[in-house]
């Protein structure tokens, strides 16, 4: 099973905390490429340490938007959203090849991982730009999105991540944050649920419906003393129940 996390989120004298402990628990690292988060010295050091610790790195994409983190849902036309994949893919890219390191697969953030979810237009600029980018670079999204159904029609391998921490509607959708409940926080009850979706490949909806998703990766989250530590114990955990930790990449 593969864990990857959030990394390379700070952005000039803001900083956001948790990438040293995250990079020793994960095994491939989001990196932010700087229009949602992130800048040149945060991802040079990002892709140093991804290298040194032998983390697989991965284009963390998002909308252009700084002042909102990349949560705020933008209305981009198909060579708007093209052509702002293609500078995040060149910025990290060339930062990583210069320390060594490779982006080795790509992943939506925050407002743009949820539209891709859906809307077909958006989607469709998304792959277009990673294939005229790299035709061979995977993809990491969620289960049954239009993302990963046109990434894999174009020919790119594609591979799925679950929430430990999460809700789960019975159709397989997560509980929307603005919802009660929709995060989970009694850290046993995340472990658990981590070992489940590792050794069984489903999870148990809000309504009782048991969901499956086989993922071929667990989101660790982070940024927080309470997150990281978290994280520790779901890595912990797999590795008491014997799950093997790869990245999928």
């Amino acid at each position: 099973m593969d864990l990857n996390a959030d990394v390379g989120q700070s952005f000039g004298s803001w900083t956001a905390g948790g990438d040293p402990a995250m990079f020793q628990l994960a095994t491939s690292a989001n990196v932010a490429c700087g229009l949602h988060a992130g800048d040149p010295i945060t991802m040079l050091d990002s892709c140093r340490a991804a290298y040194d610790l032998d983390v697989t790195v991965g284009a963390h994409l998002g909308y252009r938007d700084l002042a909102g983190y990349g949560r705020r849902s933008l209305d981009m036309s198909f060579d708007e959203l093209f052509g702002d994949v293609l500078y995040q893919l060149g910025a990290l890219d060339g930062v990583a090849h210069a320390v060594g390191a490779s982006v080795d697969y790509v992943k939506p953030h925050g407002a743009l991982y949820e539209a891709l979810i859906h809307d077909a237009e958006q989607a469709s600029a998304v792959v277009a730009a990673v294939n005229a980018y790299d035709p061979g670079l995977p993809f990491l999204g969620f289960s049954g999105s239009e993302l990963l159904k046109q990434a894999k029609e174009a020919g790119h391998p594609v591979f799925t991540e679950a929430f430990a921490d999460r809700a789960y509607l019975g159709d397989g959708s997560l509980v929307p944050l603005s919802e009660e409940n929709a995060v989970l926080h009694d850290v046993d009850a995340v472990v658990e649920r981590a070992v489940r979706l590792a050794t069984q490949g489903d999870v148990v909806a809000v309504d009782g419906t048991v969901v499956s998703i086989r993922p071929d990766s667990l989101r660790l989250q982070g940024g927080s003393p309470a997150a990281v530590e978290m994280a520790a114990r779901i890595r912990a955990g797999l590795e008491a129940a014997g799950v093997g930790l790869e990245s999928f990449a």
